[in-house]
């Protein structure tokens, strides 16, 4: 009898249990809870007004990409086109102006793009004054790699950060974006569909704080 009774307590005991285990570990509400702190990222990130992209329309920006690596930043920009063109689409979305990578590098000696990844104030202003952009965007892409401890699969973390600097070498703004992936070890392509997906949002941000600074507040109309 007595070993009954235990067997029905313990019984009782899981059951009681076993629902909250359940919801401990649920694959789909903690993928729920992540693609809920996703989406802002994926979005657009903000408006921009029409009096910002009404200043913005006459504004030349030059972009450059680069990867960091254990030995420093690689910024030979033919590697990384698509990345390129991509952020350059969301540019002109906004209003920019942009060069293509042909005019930039033909202007601009390796040496010089170098230079300004290393954070080389003078480099940024001769390599503006060059080509006569009022703006550069620097994208730097970084990168880890390590194996996921549940799925024992490779997992690549890939972020990037934009920094948007004026032609007298002052940095206008910040932002940065970053994604995972359990598809490999592909950090380009990783990278490219980290732009692609919060490219709209980052270049939002950028030219808010550029209008913010640059444009004055509009003036409330008198009655």
């Amino acid at each position: 009898m007595r070993h009954h009774a235990f067997r029905l307590l313990a019984s009782l005991c899981l059951t009681a249990i076993a629902p909250q285990a359940l919801a401990a570990f649920s694959f789909s509400e903690e993928e729920e809870k992540q693609n809920a702190a996703n989406a802002p990222k994926k979005g657009g990130g903000g408006g921009v007004s029409a009096a910002c992209r009404e200043s913005l329309k006459d504004k030349k920006v030059m972009v450059v990409v680069g990867q960091r690596r254990g030995n420093g930043t690689d910024a030979n920009q033919g590697t990384y086109g698509s990345h390129f063109n991509a952020i350059n689409q969301r540019l002109k979305k906004f209003g920019f102006n942009t060069f293509t990578q042909e005019e930039i590098t033909a202007q601009i000696a390796q040496a010089e793009i170098e230079a300004h990844f290393r954070n080389d104030p003078d480099a940024a202003i001769n390599a503006s004054k060059k080509v006569g952009a009022d703006f550069i965007l620097r994208g730097v892409i970084s990168s880890r790699t390590a194996i996921n401890p549940v799925l024992r699969i490779p997992e690549v973390y890939i972020s990037m950060g934009f920094t948007l600097t004026a032609a007298d070498g002052k940095t206008i703004s910040d932002a940065g974006a970053s994604a995972d992936s359990y598809s490999g070890t592909d950090t380009l392509g990783m990278a490219l569909t980290l732009i692609n997906e919060q490219a709209g949002g980052v270049v939002a941000r950028l030219a808010n704080d550029y209008c913010r600074h640059a444009v004055p507040a509009a003036k409330p109309k008198s009655k």
